[in-house]
């Protein structure tokens, strides 16, 4: 017998030594995944899960709510606003926002918060996102009938072809 050939692995056995390598190959790329994911996760908090267990210092979160009404107050840059987002309970998380607000942004409607807390407790937001209930109509179609609104959406998407 040739020692040559003794020493080579059989097919079989090549077949399952190559499937332990993939396996292995594919689970060190998920957990690797999974590490470079986990910094960039955004956890969802309402205000009373703020206020009872509040996010590290500076981890992005997203804070949702109601905006409290009266609580909207222009700072003196005219860019920053400040308002309070509340919820179902007697809880209020104080949020800052630097930019441009939604159309929809109004005091006494939804709105979810993406930031971090700071250092002082107030929430720092870099993107505001208004919510609307089932009600919502746009502007542009306000005091129009559904024929009326139909035919402008007809216009509008003859336009685009």
């Amino acid at each position: 017998m040739n020692t040559a050939q003794s020493s080579r692995l059989k097919p079989k056995h090549q077949r399952l030594v190559l499937a332990l390598i993939a396996l292995a190959v594919l689970i060190a790329a998920g957990l690797l995944a999974a590490y470079a994911l986990r910094s960039q996760a955004s956890y969802f908090y309402l205000p009373e899960q703020m206020r009872d267990d509040p996010p590290e210092i500076g981890q992005a979160v997203r804070l949702g709510g109601m905006v409290q009404e009266g609580s909207l107050r222009t700072m003196a840059d005219g860019v920053t606003v400040a308002f309070t987002v509340t919820g179902r309970e007697a809880s209020a998380i104080p949020v800052r926002f630097t930019g441009i607000l939604p159309d929809l942004f109004v005091e006494g409607s939804g709105v979810v918060a993406e930031g971090r807390l700071g250092p002082d407790g107030i929430f720092v937001a870099d993107n505001l996102l208004a919510k609307h209930d089932e009600n919502y109509v746009p502007r542009e179609l306000e005091g129009m009938s559904e024929h009326q609104a139909a035919e402008m959406a007809e216009e509008t998407t003859v336009g685009l072809q």
